[in-house]
């Protein structure tokens, strides 16, 4: 007879190993295919993302993308607002929301974001699943067809289906890749072959490695190379919301015979929820870093109780502490933690946005130069001044010296034009009264207009000696 520690032991026999990997070796997933409620609504919202996805990079404001990344050129637009290098802070603080963000997502509702959210899952879900089972059919016949030797139907169904995954794989490369250079870019491409080999190579490059982890690598991606599964082991406590089996009311388990008393718990181990978990699971055995919270199990699970005339829900969205407890989702401290933190990490970011510039300004006094003596008893001081204009349009730059005890004289043109996005730069000097100075170093401010609207104040330096009547 085995001790408690012995039994549990055993049940937890299944964390040594991962459902992929047997005896050493790739052990193939064939996944049955999904159907239910669960399963339509995240068509809808795969559907609606993909739209999306593929529509962005079209949408222009100002002649300029609505959303681009443009790593090369250091150069970032967000939902139409350019931002460039002098704003990394704002990247930090918006990362760090985000990272706070999803540790409160995960500690209240678990890996839910993987299993509907998740580019990765979407398209291995919803484009290339659904390729392999139009060309291949459901689960058995895939199975049946790898292992059968090469004829003529095999050799078919393998060709369309890797041009397909191939095909697929390079379509989407080319969306991606225009959040990278813009649309435009991605479609000169196509327009001079010859120009653009580079480009080109790099596409077939990148589709290459997508068509490959999707026709092999597969789930992989989330059990392996994804760091986000382990942090739940961090991040989850017996209150958050996963997918989970009611061992309960199910256990234990047995096969379901007609018109029986039944004894035994709800579980009629028909293990439906295994053959159709796209990472091989069995999520009786409770939570498992390789779940991803797809739900194909709840409707797989829910299909066969209504067959049975059981009710449904045996395996569901709940906590640890619901199914064992009959608890209700709680408040923790932990998460009212995390909600105030990122409460102030969104207000800290918005403030910083709603009060950001549209000019990026630099002034700075003319490296090697001291002050000068000029006539009429004054000093000036000259100055170099660099804008980065981070708007779509044009703007003429006038400066003011926001001080009255002195005056402010361009190098040059009185205006600096400054093209959109783009950097412009000039001198000018700054002149006070000899008798009006009274610090070695005095502070000043200059401001910046676009016609009558004030658009930045900058404060700087300005050196000169110190006045004997101090």
């Amino acid at each position: 007879m085995n001790t408690g520690t012995e039994a549990e032991a055993k049940d937890e026999s299944f964390r040594d190993s991962i459902a992929t990997i047997k005896d050493g070796k790739r052990a193939w997933i064939y996944a049955k295919k999904p159907k239910g409620k669960l399963y339509n609504k995240r068509t809808v919202l795969s559907f609606i993302y993909l739209i999306v996805f593929t529509i962005i990079p079209f949408i222009k404001v100002s002649g300029e993308p609505f959303f681009l990344i443009d790593v090369p050129d250091r150069k970032f637009i967000l939902f139409g607002a350019i931002f460039w290098p002098q704003d990394t802070f704002l990247f930090v603080l918006a990362m760090l929301t985000f990272i706070v963000f999803i540790v409160l997502f995960t500690v209240v509702f678990g890996r839910i974001f993987c299993g509907w959210a998740c580019p990765q899952t979407i398209f291995m879900e919803m484009i290339f699943r659904k390729i392999e089972y139009w060309i291949e059919g459901d689960a058995n016949h895939q199975k049946a067809l790898n292992k059968q030797p090469y004829n003529t139907e095999k050799t078919i169904k393998k060709t369309l289906k890797i041009s397909a995954f191939f095909i697929a794989a390079y379509i989407i490369t080319n969306f991606f890749l225009s959040y990278i250079i813009g649309m435009d870019a991605v479609l000169a491409t196509y327009s001079d072959l010859s120009a653009n080999s580079g480009t080109l190579v790099a596409l077939v490059i990148f589709a290459t490695i997508f068509f490959l982890v999707y026709l092999w690598f597969r789930e992989q991606v989330c059990i392996v190379v994804c760091p986000y599964g382990r942090l739940q082991g961090v991040l989850l406590d017996r209150n958050s919301i996963i997918v989970a089996y009611d061992y309960i009311r199910g256990e234990v388990r047995g096969r379901f015979k007609k018109n029986e008393v039944r004894t035994k718990g709800d579980c009629i181990d028909c293990e439906q929820c295994v053959k159709v978990c796209p990472t091989g699971i069995d999520i009786r055995n409770g939570t498992q870093l390789e779940c991803i919270n797809c739900t194909a199990c709840i409707d797989a699970c829910n299909h066969m109780m209504e067959s049975v005339g059981m009710p449904t829900g045996l395996i569901r969205f709940d906590s640890e502490n619901g199914i064992a407890n009959k608890e209700k989702l709680k408040i923790t401290t932990r998460i009212k933690a995390y909600i105030f933190v990122l409460f102030l990490l969104i207000v800290v970011l918005l403030s910083l946005l709603i009060s950001r510039s549209d000019v990026s300004t630099t002034i700075l006094r003319t490296p090697g130069l001291l002050y000068q003596e000029q006539p009429n008893n004054q000093i000036s001081n000259l100055y170099n001044i660099k804008m980065v204009n981070k708007t779509h349009s044009k703007l003429p730059i006038t400066l003011k010296l926001e001080s009255e005890i002195g005056r402010l004289e361009m190098v040059g043109n009185n205006v600096i034009p400054v093209e959109k996005e783009s950097v412009g730069m000039s001198e000018f000097f700054i002149y006070i009264d000899r008798d009006k100075i009274h610090e070695r170093k005095s502070k000043l401010k200059v401001s910046l207009y676009t016609g009558d609207r004030k658009i930045q104040t900058v404060e700087t330096n300005f050196l000169g000696p110190v006045s004997m009547k101090h």
